[in-house]
């Protein structure tokens, strides 16, 4: 019998991409399809906010009500920002 302490297990645990965006100063702001897509996109770069479109996670989302509809799902993106300098 081998006794270990939680100290000597290591466990693997794939980051998720929004884990990864944020390690990266990404901010996750929301999801939307168009014409709101394209109008928040500019209005943050106009701010100085570099702007990063994700295809939508649903395992993220919080509701996924409109997003089980595939031709839907498809038009939708998920805005994430950052400051230009914040890199």
């Amino acid at each position: 019998m081998v006794n270990l302490t939680i100290d000597e297990i290591q466990i693997s645990v794939p980051m998720s991409r929004e884990n990864e965006l944020k390690k990266e100063g990404w901010e996750k702001r929301f999801t939307t399809d168009e014409p709101r897509l394209s109008e928040m996109v500019e209005q943050y770069k106009e701010l100085g906010f570099e702007v990063l479109l994700e295809p939508v996670d649903t395992a993220s989302e919080e509701c996924t009500g409109c997003l089980t509809d595939l031709a839907f799902s498809d038009r939708c993106k998920t805005i994430y920002t950052r400051r230009q300098n914040d890199h």
